[in-house]
């Protein structure tokens, strides 16, 4: 489907998922008003500027997500809006100012200024896995987990896993709001996403990969959901051009132990130094299952996670975060 006349929004343009969300709306031949938090910051700007179609058709509005009408002029005679800006970080020392805060009010805030907006016909938000899996459920290869979980909120401060809680509070609220408000929401909930590096700095999710490849001696102990970001991209364009989609989607290629990733990038790159010793004793965490079954009627072909691998293995040797 071509966005040829249709404008659209773009929050937090210069992360991982926007940034490549931004270059295939621009593909697609869609206008796209991108926020990002500093304009004259190149290394926020100049990867989303150089893209195919940037010069015509992609303008920068600055925007603070805690800040109340700040996306106003962003989304106002847009079609529809993607909302990708929430920090992402595992470890906070003041959680509720680092995550909860922008996450959960600068959701609501974008929300708001679309809620004023006549033009704008839906609201495509990007949630996690996350918000999706902390249910007190054993995770395990007997449970398929689909888009009817929802992460307790409890259980993410007993766990103190404040990154987690951030995106279930943040999509709770948004869907509240949506109902309320009579706003065409949907949500993405993509596990860890990895794959090519547009933008200059390490993200968290290619940063895992990169610690198992950057002469690590042990690797951790978990199981991750994994799916690659252009797949993500793709689907938040989807979701918003496919007019039967609703809900939530989960996004999942594989869920898969560190121990297999590493015999991947073995057979990927056969000289590479690799761990071969687990950080613990512990029996190995299992996997668990993701229904793909939704994401499939936004019409997703999965990235093979082998592909998915190499790709992020060359993007961070092509941006220097390694070298081998």
């Amino acid at each position: 489907m071509s966005g040829e006349g249709k404008v659209v929004s773009v929050t937090g343009a210069s992360g991982f998922i926007a940034s490549w969300l931004v270059k295939l709306l621009l593909q697609r031949r869609y206008t796209v008003k991108a926020t990002v938090r500093d304009p004259n910051d190149p290394k926020k700007t100049q990867h989303l500027l150089s893209l195919d179609g940037a010069q015509e058709r992609l303008h920068l509005f600055k925007a603070d997500l805690l800040e109340e009408g700040s996306f106003d002029s962003v989304v106002d005679g847009c079609d529809g809006v993607f909302h990708t800006a929430s920090p992402v970080a595992l470890d906070a020392i003041n959680p509720q100012a680092e995550l909860i805060d922008p996450a959960l009010k600068g959701t609501i805030n974008v929300l708001r200024s679309c809620s004023k907006v006549p033009s704008v016909k839906r609201v495509v938000v990007t949630s996690s896995l996350a918000s999706v899996l902390l249910t007190g459920k054993p995770l395990t290869p007997e449970v398929l987990i689909d888009e009817s979980w929802f992460s307790d909120p409890a259980l993410c401060k007993e766990s103190k896993q404040w990154y987690v809680l951030s995106k279930t509070l943040a999509e709770e609220a948004a869907w509240n709001f949506s109902k309320e408000n009579g706003i065409d929401m949907v949500t993405i909930n993509p596990g860890w996403v990895i794959g090519p590096l547009l933008q200059p700095t390490l993200n968290l999710s290619a940063e895992q990969v990169l610690n198992l490849i950057n002469g690590a001696q042990t690797f951790p102990n978990i199981s991750s959901w994994w799916v690659d970001v252009r797949d993500v991209a793709n689907a938040h364009i989807q979701a918003y051009e496919i007019p039967e989609a609703s809900g939530r989607y989960c996004l999942v290629e594989r869920d898969l132990h560190n121990s297999e990733i590493l015999k991947i990038l073995r057979k990927l790159y056969p000289g590479l130094p690799l761990p071969e010793k687990c950080a613990d004793d512990k029996p190995y965490a299992p996997s668990s299952r993701v229904s793909q079954e939704k994401a499939k009627s936004l019409v997703i072909h999965f990235t093979s996670l082998e592909v998915s691998l190499k790709d992020t293995v060359e993007s961070l040797k092509e941006k220097n975060f390694v070298s081998f």
